[in-house]
């Protein structure tokens, strides 16, 4: 993916990376058997209001978003949220790229939060990869059976 670029997205992209973002969780409610997921369900008016307080990047080819990854600075950590990946685009390594952009973008932030659930074992293989380790396992108390994993990167110097 030579023609792939990542950059910050705007307001106006937002409409669009909340449409790619319910596509690609289809599957994750597909994996839980669970349609009502946070990302499946959240609004523009919420997308737009998160905006406000964090960095969003977009994946770009050929002109069109095909991924997004965002996350904000709290308390000398940097919490990193929804990447998405258009299903046509998967496996091709835009995940990787998108994060690293971001961990770029935030050179200030020492450690870097995540979390997924524990059957998304390709999400948790692509943080592994990238340097991410998992610090706790529980279960959601609004979603019994559903395991969130979350994972940290502590930078060194």
């Amino acid at each position: 993916m030579n023609s792939l670029l990542i950059q910050r997205a705007t307001f106006d992209d937002l409409e669009k990376i909340l449409e790619l973002q319910k596509t690609a969780f289809l599957s994750e409610a597909e994996l839980y058997n669970d349609y009502s997921l946070e990302p499946l369900t959240q609004t523009l008016d919420s997308i737009r209001n998160e905006f406000k307080h964090s960095i969003f990047l977009k994946a770009l080819y050929q002109n069109e978003i095909v991924g997004s990854v965002r996350g904000k600075y709290e308390a000398g950590k940097y919490l990193v949220g929804r990447l998405v990946v258009s299903p046509s685009f998967r496996r091709q390594g835009i995940g990787r790229k998108l994060m690293r952009a971001l961990e770029e973008e935030c050179r200030e932030a020492k450690d870097f939060f995540l979390f997924t659930g524990s059957k998304s074992v390709r999400n948790i293989a692509l943080y592994e990869s990238l340097g991410y380790e998992k610090y706790e396992e529980q279960e959601n108390k609004n979603k019994p059976g559903l395991v969130i994993v979350r994972m940290c990167k502590r930078k060194i110097g």
